[in-house]
């Protein structure tokens, strides 16, 4: 697409949005031009949790969610009275496709004594039967109080979050075993080398990484405490472990500071970080653009599934508007200080 075809398309689907009474809500992983976009026309460039959030806040009647099908579905279980659409109905998750409803329910009925808590990257099948959903800015702190209230956790799906926030929480869980396709990739060997490459970088890393990369992190934490981590940040070089798609937004608002990719391959490979979600990467303009013309990828949802997924989504949203400075200290994964909050 060349210069001009964008410039037509993003003027079409501003002056649609307003037509059609449509907010447009990406997330930090897709395209920088559909960030911006959504910057430009009143939306929200957000991590999933505050995603959530600004679509059932806003008062448009149409969302266009920029981002995966999970975060659609999220937001048609959050707001039922609008209609939701996403570019790419196909654009899915590895976590969410790794986790199947019909075997999750089978998992649970096992555990019957547990607390089920899922991550926010599962169907509304898989959400409906669960008793609280998370995101990676709110997991540790929950998980934490669920804990000293004596409750034992069912963890879904991804493994590597569910083994950072057991080691940190102490918290007994049992862990669905899936995985992130793009942050499991992270190399721990190859990352300890680029360190040796850059001693003064500062390491963030997405919990959603294996434990041996996590391991090297001076920060451990979600795409909004890593942003925050790199505005805020005296450093001046920092090593991004998650997908490259938040890069866009931390160049505008942290122009100053280095951002290092960190790697996901070996030497021998011809692609040394590739950290970047292919289903993330179908979100584009011009389906955006199709969504608003056409009224094509919209989310349609059983109100039966809808509502039981509602209710842990609901616990989650009230847990994190009622406990701030729990959640500001355990974003960074602190065990001394969250134990003595």
């Amino acid at each position: 697409m060349n210069s001009s075809e964008k410039s037509y398309i993003k003027q079409r689907i501003k002056e649609l949005l307003l037509i059609t009474d449509a907010v447009l809500v990406a997330h930090y992983y897709v395209d920088g031009d559909i960030q911006d976009l959504a910057l430009e026309t009143g939306g929200c460039v957000a991590d999933s949790l505050e995603m959530a959030r600004f679509g059932k806040a806003h008062p448009a009647k149409h969302l266009i969610v920029a981002g995966v099908r999970f975060m659609g579905e999220t937001s048609k279980i959050l707001s039922p009275n609008k209609r939701v659409f996403m570019p790419d109905l196909e654009a899915t998750c590895s976590l969410d496709l790794g986790c199947p409803s019909d075997d999750f329910h089978l998992f649970c009925d096992t555990h019957p004594d547990r607390t089920v808590v899922v991550y926010a990257n599962t169907s509304a099948a898989v959400k409906a039967r669960a008793d609280w959903m998370v995101t990676s800015s709110c997991a540790l702190a929950i998980v934490y109080q669920l804990h000293l209230s004596g409750k034992k956790i069912l963890w879904a799906p991804d493994k590597h979050l569910g083994n950072y926030i057991q080691q940190q929480t102490g918290a007994d869980m049992i862990l669905w075993d899936g995985a992130c396709i793009v942050h499991d990739e992270f190399k721990a060997v190859e990352l300890a080398a680029l360190r040796e490459k850059h001693p003064l970088a500062k390491i963030l890393v997405h919990p959603e990484s294996p434990a041996n990369v996590i391991a090297l992190a001076d920060m451990v934490g979600s795409t909004a405490s890593m942003l925050k981590a790199v505005i805020d940040g005296t450093a001046r070089e920092y090593i991004i472990a998650t997908d490259q798609g938040i890069l866009h937004r931390m160049r505008q608002l942290a122009p100053q500071k280095i951002l290092i990719e960190a790697p996901t391959a070996g030497n021998s490979a011809t692609c040394k970080s590739c950290a970047h979600c292919p289903w993330m990467a179908m979100n584009s303009l011009s389906s955006i653009l199709q969504c608003l013309e056409n009224h094509v990828g919209e989310i349609h949802l059983p109100e039966t599934t809808r509502q039981k997924a509602q209710v842990c989504i609901e616990r989650m949203l009230d847990f994190t508007q009622n406990n701030p400075e729990l959640l500001a200290i355990a974003q960074h994964g602190f065990v001394a200080q969250i134990g003595a909050a």
